[in-house]
């Protein structure tokens, strides 16, 4: 049995504040100060790299063995690439994101000004009333835009907002917790995980435990476009486990309520060693780990070692159904996830 008590209550309410905090690549300041706000409530010292990620130190029984996680707070957003004749406007997508997810959804456009507008993202000449080929039309940038709640009817008066170019937009979380432990939201990849750190740490801080050895913890911020898995890390580390979220769908062994170990991914496979040694903890500590596969996936960990990056790298985290769309997962999945990672950080 685990020895380290998880609280579902703070997991669930850390997690639903750091979801409801936008966080696109490239504008995190928000969900990093508010995780910054959240360590600092556990006496942990934190620092910032210069492309605004969060270090956090944590001193151990012993520095020869120096040890990483690493979770990644940017989601996936996009920004205003065209402000069109008709007043509305044409996005990029900063990342991985899959259009026909986000049709239909509510946006915020964070101007250059501080001021936020609101808006939906909609098919051009959706009106199936007036489109008959509305339903077979495809979904991508040049057939979306964005329909802002201001009445502004031509790229002129779009611009009198404040609204330009480069303006940053991020997508409507949706977050609704169940009485059956569920949540579902977007961007649990990968605030799950950041959450499931922070609870691991204060479990530690609650039992009086000190990790075995001296430990960084990474919040990095650009993760979704590939470089955030080297920010600050020190140079002599021994072992880095990422903590991000877990496929689930055809073929894979995982699922919503149970933390997963990832062999291998698009990257290549992660480090046998450090790997084997999370799988032998879990299994001592009856933590139902489940291995899998990803085929079309990669992590901090593939950015490190590109980097030049030399220690081992294992990769964790919790089951989080419909990656990249209208996610799901299951407050069982986040408490194992926190728990290996309490058990980890002080074994040897």
């Amino acid at each position: 049995m685990a020895r380290f008590e998880i609280s579902a209550d703070y997991l669930r309410r850390f997690l639903i504040d750091l979801l409801n905090t936008p966080s696109p690549t490239g504008d995190t300041e928000w969900a990093v100060t508010l995780v910054e706000q959240e360590l600092a409530a556990l006496d942990v010292p934190t620092t910032r790299t210069t492309k605004g990620a969060v270090l956090a130190h944590l001193e151990g029984l012993s520095p020869n063995k120096p040890r990483a996680l690493s979770a990644h707070v940017d989601t996936l957003g996009a920004v205003v690439q065209q402000i069109k004749p008709n007043g509305r406007l044409k996005l990029k997508a900063l990342n991985g994101l899959n259009w026909s997810s986000v049709e239909s959804e509510g946006v915020t456009i964070a101007a250059q000004s501080g001021r936020h507008f609101t808006g939906s993202l909609v098919l051009v000449n959706g009106a199936t009333h007036v489109n008959k080929d509305a339903g077979a039309a495809p979904r991508n940038p040049d057939t979306l835009e964005v329909r802002i709640d201001e009445r502004t009817s031509s790229s002129e008066e779009t611009r009198m907002l404040g609204i330009e170019v480069g303006d940053f937009v991020s997508f409507d979380p949706r977050c609704v917790v169940s009485e059956s432990g569920f949540i579902r939201s977007r961007f649990l990849d990968d605030k799950a995980c950041v959450a499931c750190a922070v609870a691991a740490l204060r479990s530690l801080k609650e039992a009086g435990v000190t990790p075995a050895y001296d430990t960084t913890l990474l919040i990095s911020n650009f993760e979704e476009v590939g470089h955030g898995g080297m920010d600050g890390l020190p140079a002599a580390l021994a072992e880095l486990v990422i903590l991000d979220m877990a496929c689930i769908g055809d073929g894979i062994q995982g699922d919503e309520f149970h933390c997963s170990v990832c062999i291998a991914d698009s990257t290549g496979p992660y480090s046998k060693g450090l790997t084997g040694r999370l799988r032998d903890v879990a299994e001592r500590r009856g933590i139902d780990l489940k291995p899998d596969v990803y085929p079309y996936y990669g992590s901090d960990g593939s950015a490190y070692w590109r980097s030049g990056g030399s220690a081992e790298v294992a990769l964790i985290g919790p089951g989080v159904d419909t990656s990249h769309g209208y996610e799901r997962t299951h407050i069982d999945a986040l408490i194992d996830t926190a728990a290996l990672v309490a058990e980890y950080l002080v074994g040897e």
